[in-house]
């Protein structure tokens, strides 16, 4: 069998592993009832639509040609480090720094991942981004984060 679009070939088959392996590691948990869920419920049930909607594009690369069937170019490295550097750094910091530096860390880090990067366009996100966070995350769901460094004697 001929692949006829690459993109769509590895974009597929990729959300059908991702898709399998959250839904059997959510096996791990208890499923509970419809009326009732369980913490393994939403994970097992997101894991399959991923997996089915992955199968889906993969069966679309592999039947029906279409004009941008380019084959996958090469691995882009650099954005992949950034990122990954982006989140090691806020895992590290987020307890030492607070939320209020380390999220906007976070943000400008992985920025300066795209080719189009800007200081003006990644601290507008940033900022955006952190107060959505302490919206939801602090004044929402009450979830006790850290958001400055203790140092200040402003820990909480």
């Amino acid at each position: 069998m001929k692949i006829k679009n690459q993109k769509d070939f590895w974009s597929g088959l990729m959300f059908v592993a991702v898709g399998i392996a959250f839904a059997w590691g959510a096996t791990e948990y208890s499923f509970g009832s419809s009326a009732r869920p369980g913490p393994g419920y939403f994970p097992f049930g997101l894991g399959i639509l991923m997996a089915v909607l992955g199968g889906v594009v993969l069966f679309k690369a592999l039947t029906i040609e279409s004009a941008d069937g380019d084959p996958v170019g090469s691995f882009a490295w650099r954005p992949l480090l950034i990122i990954l550097a982006a989140v090691f750094v806020f895992g590290l910091t987020l307890e030492r720094l607070g939320m209020f530096i380390s999220l906007p860390l976070l943000v400008i880090i992985s920025s300066l991942a795209s080719e189009e990067f800007s200081w003006r366009a990644a601290i507008l996100n940033a900022v955006v981004l952190t107060a959505m966070s302490w919206a939801v995350f602090v004044l929402g769901l009450k979830l006790i984060i850290p958001l400055w460094p203790t140092v200040f004697g402003l820990g909480g």
